[in-house]
């Protein structure tokens, strides 16, 4: 396509999809249709509410739809794909070619989870792909690229919120430039699984840096007197005293290799707080343990 589309269909659901359609809107394109999961509950409690997707889509006048079907009605000449979490049919595409915006640098991390996995691997880069769409997961070929240097100490939502800010610039200027011909995936394939608690659980027996790596997923967990504690926020301790793994001193607990010191946590059924708030209502002491 190395004219600029004149006609989108936006396939997306989630807070930074609809960044990416407000982004479009702003620069003047088209968009025909938004096509996104129906209303979920984002609480046990509450009433089933639309993704951030449709809430956008429905303040820009857009219509909406929740059938990937309808976009071929629409009379678009484009798809825009960002983290709409479900994979097209061919038919589909063979009849509305789709471009999909990945948070990797491709093929490292195709699938679900690649902002997380990037993080827990330890990398000091990511990035986005704007990449042609096809039925098999992440596989199509490269129209641009950007990267991003991944800081030892950044946390997902802030890394989230740099990639898409970035990425609603590299897809806009694409679009505008007309997308050219693309360029095959190189490297070696690696693959992005859905995160499972087991993978946020600090397992005080590994080192500091993977465990801090996990809290900086922002669901990090361990365990205390049989409860479960979420840890939101902690970080390497310099020259920590010796601990066992997850032995108590303080707001210390210790890993294999030192120690990580407890910034946030949020006990069982109540509020984040800061750890020594946590410490002093816990009455817990030098000694006890987490996560046994």
């Amino acid at each position: 396509m190395p004219t600029p589309p004149q006609r989108l269909v936006f396939f997306g659901s989630p807070e930074m999809s609809a960044s990416h359609l407000e982004a479009l809107c702003d620069a003047g394109f088209d968009v025909a249709l938004a096509v996104t999961n129906p209303p979920a509950r984002r609480s046990r409690r509450a009433q089933p509410a639309p993704t951030p997707v449709a809430e956008a889509a429905a303040s820009r006048g857009i219509d909406v739809a929740h059938h990937p079907d309808a976009a071929l009605d629409a009379g678009s000449d484009l798809g825009v794909v960002v983290a709409y979490g479900r994979l097209i049919r061919a038919s589909i595409l063979a009849a509305l070619p789709m471009v999909n915006l990945h948070f990797s640098l491709l093929p490292r991390w195709r699938g679900a989870a690649p902002i997380e996995r990037a993080i827990l691997a330890g990398d000091t880069e990511t990035g986005v792909c704007l990449m042609q769409l096809e039925e098999t997961l992440d596989t199509g070929a490269i129209h641009a690229c950007l990267k991003v240097p991944i800081d030892a100490s950044a946390t997902l939502s802030e890394l989230r919120r740099d990639l898409t800010s970035l990425s609603c610039a590299l897809l806009v200027g694409s679009l505008r430039d007309g997308l050219g011909e693309p360029r095959p995936q190189q490297g070696e394939v690696t693959w992005a699984q859905k995160l499972t608690p087991e993978d946020v659980r600090l397992d005080w027996r590994l080192p500091t840096q993977q465990l801090h790596r996990r809290v900086r997923l922002e669901r990090a967990w361990t365990t205390v007197g049989g409860k479960r504690l979420l840890v939101p926020r902690a970080e390497p301790a310099d020259n920590s005293p010796a601990l066992d793994p997850g032995e108590m001193s303080g707001e210390l607990v210790g890993t294999s290799d030192g120690a990580l010191r407890l910034l946030e946590v949020k006990p069982e059924g109540r509020r984040s707080m800061s750890a020594k708030e946590w410490l002093r209502g816990a009455r817990a002491s030098d000694g006890d343990f987490l996560g046994t």
